[in-house]
């Protein structure tokens, strides 16, 4: 599966399942702010996530992400682990 795939999926699921407004998902908005997600959303997120790529994100893997442009690099670089 190409990354723009995976992207647009992941988007998706946010505007679907979270509600978030598409165009406010940009690759430098800020995750968090952006999707303004208590603790049991980060859960449904990392679940939503692995049913698309087949890749588990941990509590560290977050720390490192600010913007959504992080976020798809976190991913990225996890599913070619893989």
């Amino acid at each position: 599966m190409k990354m723009n795939e995976i992207i647009e999926q992941v988007n998706e699921v946010l505007v679907d399942e979270f509600e978030v407004e598409a165009e406010t998902i940009t690759p430098e908005a800020n995750l968090r702010e952006t999707l303004d997600l208590d603790s049991l959303d980060y859960v449904d997120l990392v679940v939503a996530i692995e049913s698309i790529s087949g890749v588990k994100l941990g509590e560290e893997d977050f720390k490192s992400i600010e913007s959504f442009k992080d976020f798809y690099g976190v991913l990225e670089s996890k599913i070619q682990e893989k």
